[in-house]
C-alpha cells in the first residue's frame, strides 16, 4: 500500500500536498499509518466499493489496486484530509493475555481483590481481562462461554494460572477516548489494524461487543494528572492496581517522571491491607520484545515477569 502511495502522491494534489508538505515530523505523527487508515477507513464504512474490491480478501493485483488508490484520492479527497488530522489509534485486546498471568500473580501474593485503573485505555478493551477466555498449552482460564478467546503461543513455561482474580473496580484514561458503543470510533479502531489480518479484526469486534455491554467510562484526562486523584484516597482492603501496555513510549518525560513520583510516594505509604501494584507491558530495551513488569509494594520490588511478544502473541513466562 505504502508503495503504491509513493508512486501516485503528487505535490499538485490535495492529499499529496499534505502528505509530502508535512509539517510535523512524519515518522513520530505516523503518517504512513493515518494514510492507510484513512484508505481502510473507506473500505470499512462502505465508501469505495472500488478501493474495497481490490482490498483483501481479494489476492493483491498490483494494477487494480493502484488504479483504487489513484481513483480514491481523487474521489474522496476531504474525507482522506480529514482521518490525517487525528493520530492513529489502536486497542489490541490479545494484550490481555500478557496482562491476566501479571493480574493472577498480584491477586495471588496481596490477597485482596483489584482495583484496576489503566493509562492509555483507548477504548477499554483491556480493562475487562476477566471476560476474556484464555489457553496457554494445556492450560484454560476464564469465561468458557466468551466471545473474545485468546490462545497464546508458550515460549518456556506455562504462567501459573491460580489464584482468585476479582475485579472490583475499573477505571481508565486516555488523551483521546475512544467509545466501544459509537460506531464511528468502533470503525475507527478497525481502521487501524491491518486489513488482512481478519483473525485480528474479528477478535477486536467481539471485545468492543464486551466492553460496549459493561460500559467503564474512560476520562479524557493527562495520565499523571488522573493517576494522582486515583491514588490519593487508598481504599482499604483491595490493591489499587496502576496497568498499562504499550503506553509508556508515548508519554513526555515529565509525565512519566510525575507518574513514577507518584506511585513511589503513595507505595510509601502502602500497607498489607491497602496495598499497591504498578503492572506493565513495555519496552525493556530487547529488540524483537516487550517485557511485562509488575512493582509491588509495600516493599516496592520490581520484577520482570516476562518477555512477551507486542501484541500478545506468544509470552516467555520468567
Amino acid at each position: 500500500m505504502l508503495d503504491h502511495l509513493a508512486d501516485r502522491l503528487d505535490p499538485a494534489h490535495p492529499v499529496g500536498a499534505a502528505v509530502l508538505g508535512w509539517a510535523g515530523d512524519p515518522r513520530a505523527d505516523a503518517l504512513a499509518l493515518r494514510m492507510t487508515g484513512a484508505l481502510h477507513g473507506l473500505v470499512l464504512e462502505g465508501t469505495d466499493e472500488d478501493l474495497a474490491a481490490a482490498y483483501p480478501p481479494a489476492a493483491h493485483d498490483p494494477d487494480a489496486i493502484g488504479r483504487a488508490i489513484s481513483n480514491s484520492l481523487d474521489r474522496h479527497a476531504d474525507r482522506i484530509l480529514d482521518w490525517l488530522e487525528h493520530p492513529p489509534q489502536t486497542n489490541e485486546v490479545a494484550r490481555s493475555a500478557v496482562l491476566l498471568p501479571g493480574l493472577l500473580t498480584i491477586a495471588r501474593e496481596t490477597g485482596r481483590p483489584i482495583d484496576l485503573m489503566e493509562l492509555g485505555s483507548s477504548s477499554g478493551l483491556n480493562l475487562h481481562p476477566d471476560r476474556f477466555h484464555y489457553v496457554y498449552g494445556s492450560s484454560s482460564w476464564g469465561e468458557p462461554d466468551s466471545p473474545v478467546r485468546l490462545a497464546t503461543e508458550l515460549r518456556g513455561a506455562a504462567p501459573s494460572l491460580d489464584g482468585d482474580l476479582a475485579i472490583i473496580g475499573r477505571a481508565g484514561c486516555d488523551a483521546r477516548p475512544l467509545d466501544p458503543g459509537n460506531p464511528k470510533h468502533r470503525l475507527r479502531l478497525a481502521a487501524f489494524t491491518w486489513p488482512d489480518q481478519s483473525y485480528r479484526l474479528e477478535r477486536q469486534a467481539a471485545a468492543m461487543k464486551v466492553a460496549a455491554e459493561n460500559r467503564v467510562d474512560i476520562e479524557c484526562r493527562d495520565a499523571a494528572e488522573w493517576l494522582e486523584e486515583r491514588l490519593s484516597d487508598p481504599s482499604s482492603g483491595r490493591c489499587a492496581t496502576v496497568m498499562h501496555s504499550v503506553v509508556w513510549q508515548y508519554l513526555p518525560d515529565a509525565t512519566q517522571r510525575r507518574i513514577e513520583a507518584a506511585l513511589s510516594r503513595h507505595g510509601a505509604t502502602a500497607t498489607a491491607q491497602t496495598p499497591l501494584a504498578w503492572l506493565r507491558m513495555e519496552g525493556i530495551g530487547e529488540r524483537g520484545c516487550a517485557g511485562l513488569t509488575l512493582t509491588l509494594w509495600p516493599g516496592g520490588e520490581t520484577r520482570l515477569l516476562a518477555r512477551c511478544d507486542w501484541h500478545g502473541r506468544w509470552i516467555d513466562w520468567l
